[in-house]
């Protein structure tokens, strides 16, 4: 029976698996898995999911077409169809979409499936340790948690056997002290490849409430998937408009700000970050940054490039530039850094139009496997 359940279950796991993946784009674009995210779990409304099943009515009850009447009339209690007067509330049950539930770690799979995103590879030189048991042989003693049960009952059957007491036309093992046996482990240390994504993003004027809610989609994405990557993920936010400050993630989705831009600020605020917490050799760094491609002037667009040769991209596994459209930006600066750039196979830029293009934009992203 259990195996059974199990094979349902995985049946049913694969059912939905595969209409998440039907409708990946659906979900991307319009947003739905956001405001559902838990600590580990998403969960996803997706279609009725009915199996089909026979329904028996009660004993002694005509069959299917069976009384009075003819084809056409109206079931008892019911209006025909066509009758005049306004529609009244239903008494009979919609369709409803079912909520499932999904772990982070299956939707970044099913993102990494669909989207054909190679494996992150570690840059190697972490030297953060982590410790973990592993179970490596089987022993005499031990606490009756960690009894290995195949083991003891052959171990029984082995000594009733050899004993002669054994009887085969009432076959009971009873195993005694003598055979317990218990699993055994030892702890080793491996070295955990962590990693950090610096989102910065412009919250000028220019940016509107759409363009910062096609970021806000955009890195729960990328969030899902470098988690899927790396055990330890962390996260850092700059918002700038002329003047760059480091926010928690909240105010960086919800802030808006007005004035000029200096793109330079939040390029100097990310390389002191990363100098101060994040050295090169122990992490694997993510610089992220939005916009809509204003900057104050050329002379600053120059010192974004230079801070980008001398200080970014020599510790980044790839710095990633996202521009988002906007009727107000004028779309100037990913043309700046693929001018300037463009030989640096660590910097990858994308121009998000709107949101049907956030899927495009994270193969974009994370297709090169860095």
């Amino acid at each position: 029976m259990s195996l059974k359940i199990d094979q349902d279950h995985g049946r049913f796991r694969a059912i939905v698996r595969g209409r998440i993946r039907q409708n990946l784009k659906k979900y991307i674009s319009q947003g739905e898995l956001i405001g559902k995210q838990g600590k580990e779990r998403v969960s996803i409304p997706i279609p009725q999911i009915d199996i089909p099943r026979f329904r028996y009515g009660d004993k002694d009850q005509g069959g299917v077409g069976q009384g009075e009447g003819n084809e056409g009339d109206p079931l008892s209690g019911e209006e025909a169809e066509g009758e005049s007067g306004a529609g009244k509330a239903g008494k009979d049950a919609g369709e409803h979409a079912l909520e499932v539930e999904v772990t982070l770690e299956e939707l970044a799979q099913i993102l990494g499936e669909e989207l054909a995103l190679p494996n992150i590879e570690d840059k190697g030189k972490s030297k953060i340790i982590n410790q973990k048991d592993r179970y490596v042989g089987i022993r005499r003693v031990g606490p009756n948690s960690l009894r290995h049960f195949k083991r003891t009952f052959r171990q029984a059957l082995r000594r009733q056997v050899s004993t002669g007491t054994y009887d085969a036309k009432r076959p009971v093992i009873i195993p005694v002290r003598d055979d317990m046996r218990f699993r055994s482990w030892k702890t080793e240390t491996e070295p955990v490849a962590n990693a950090v994504i610096i989102y910065m993003m412009d919250v000028s004027g220019s940016m509107g409430d759409e363009q910062k809610e096609i970021v806000r989609i955009e890195s729960f994405w990328l969030d899902a998937w470098l988690k899927h990557q790396y055990k330890g993920l962390e996260t850092r936010f700059i918002i700038h408009d002329a003047v760059a400050r480091e926010v928690d993630r909240d105010t960086f989705f919800r802030t808006r700000e007005s004035g000029g831009t200096m793109i330079s600020s939040a390029y100097k605020l990310a390389s002191e970050i990363i100098e101060k917490d994040y050295p090169a050799s122990e992490w694997n760094i993510y610089p992220f940054h939005f916009s809509d491609g204003d900057n104050w002037s050329v002379d600053d667009t120059m010192l974004c490039i230079d801070i980008l040769k001398q200080k970014l991209l020599p510790v980044s596994n790839v710095f990633c530039y996202g521009q988002v459209e906007s009727p107000y930006g004028s779309g100037q600066f990913v043309k700046d850094l693929r001018e300037h750039l463009r030989t640096d196979e660590r910097v990858i830029t994308s121009e998000i139009r709107d949101r049907d293009a956030i899927m495009g934009s994270i193969r974009e992203f994370l297709g090169k496997g860095k």
